[in-house]
């Protein structure tokens, strides 16, 4: 998973994919989901710098958007 955090993450972290990166639409917070296998990782990103807001099973990536999102 770092690996994955580093090389999505460091240097396109708002370039969104079909399979990776996804912008999370009508969100303000978080801003985007990264998918690496079988969890999510949810992070914004301002000024150039990302912030990792967290990082949940799959199974638990839908009631942790609804609990937190906004």
């Amino acid at each position: 998973m770092k690996e994955a955090l580093e090389r999505h993450l460091r240097h396109a972290p708002a370039a969104t994919s079909r399979s990776r990166i996804k912008r999370l639409k009508g969100m303000s917070h978080p801003q985007f989901r990264l998918w690496v296998g079988d969890v999510r990782i949810f992070y914004d990103v301002e000024e150039g710098q990302v912030e990792v807001l967290a990082i949940v099973p799959k199974a638990a990536a839908k009631e942790w958007l609804e609990r937190v999102g906004k």
